[in-house]
């Protein structure tokens, strides 16, 4: 193989923001991992002035993730996240004012390998997200197994990141008076295992959960899809019916964990490794759907309004693929 390396004398910026994104990545693989084996080193080490004191005061805050969370606006603001937010680059683009007297939830498609795009605009101070949304307090809902691991969950807290249980939503969309925006990945990590680039796979038909929570609340539903999410890295094939893809599913059955086997570029050269490319991401959030409270919704009516939701996020596509480089002929698939 030939490898491409990148040139010596590469602004410093550039190197700068390739920095702030390796960062990231090692934290999404290996940061949860480090946290867990410090705790298990202190344990065996006997540093009990350290756990025991940490263990006792994580039993007692062991439903913070669900209750809100705990974020610090300086770690959120962090000059790391601005070299990150400029590396791809990542931009928001909004269609229609909401109404900050309302709470939302944001339906965030695709779920593309890492999520950048909903990292970079709702967790991050460096987005347009204030100045478009004015009012609003943003809430990343993640899988709530990163939340049991010790150390690793103080710093998701800390930028904005709760659980995407249902109790968890619940308390962010209770808020009284609105302002507030659940933004759920709704493809679930088994849709990063689709995340080709050219390819628009959404794990939807399913998941109906956040439609019913959207009726008990009465919160509006947002379609908003992030274009350029597939393309940052590519995967090895691992089709429906392989060895691959069966290994695969059956870690994710087991521990509700996706493993694609992902490759793009390196920190120094261009050629092999696990850093994303710089292509740009368009985040666009759609029109909102009125939602009214229903205290115990039907079926029929969950089923009517996730039609709606489909339809809504189908024209949101179609209706801007053009601006960001995706041929007419591409059209979201519905799993």
């Amino acid at each position: 193989m030939k490898v491409k390396f990148a040139p010596l004398n590469t602004p410093l910026k550039r190197r700068l923001q390739t920095a702030a994104v390796f960062q990231w990545v090692l934290t999404f693989l290996l940061l949860a991992e480090v946290c867990i084996g410090i705790i298990v080193m202190l344990i065996i080490y006997n540093y009990w002035y350290i756990y025991i004191p940490y263990l006792i005061w994580l039993y007692f805050d062991w439903n913070t993730p669900e209750q809100g969370g705990r974020r610090f606006s300086w770690v959120q603001s962090w000059t790391v996240w601005r070299y990150f937010q400029d590396y791809f680059p990542i931009h928001l683009i909004k269609t229609q004012d909401l109404d900050p007297g309302h709470n939302y939830i944001f339906g965030f498609h695709p779920h593309g390998i890492f999520v950048p795009g909903a990292f970079g605009n709702f967790c991050t101070s460096y987005s347009d997200f204030k100045k478009l949304f004015p009012g609003f307090t943003p809430f990343l809902h993640v899988i709530s197994f990163w939340f049991q691991c010790p150390f690793f969950r103080e710093y998701l807290m800390s930028i904005g990141i709760v659980s995407v249980s249902k109790k968890s939503i619940t308390h962010v969309l209770s808020k009284n008076g609105g302002g507030n925006i659940s933004v759920i990945v709704l493809g679930g990590a088994k849709e990063s295992l689709e995340a080709y680039p050219g390819k628009f796979s959404l794990f939807i038909r399913h998941h109906k959960g956040f439609v019913k929570l959207a009726l008990i609340h009465g919160a509006s539903l947002v379609p908003v899809f992030s274009f350029g999410e597939n393309e940052l890295l590519k995967q090895m094939n691992n089709p429906e019916g392989s060895w691959l893809r069966t290994a695969q599913d059956t870690v994710y059955k087991l521990t509700g964990l996706a493993l694609p086997l992902i490759y793009a570029r390196g920190v120094f050269q261009y050629s092999f490794g696990f850093m994303p490319y710089r292509k740009p991401i368009h985040t666009v959030v759609g029109r909102p759907i009125p939602v009214q409270q229903t205290p115990h919704p039907t079926p029929e009516q969950i089923d009517k309004l996730h039609q709606t939701y489909v339809e809504e996020l189908k024209k949101l596509f179609d209706e801007h693929k053009g601006k960001y480089g995706i041929s007419e002929d591409k059209v979201l698939v519905f799993k």
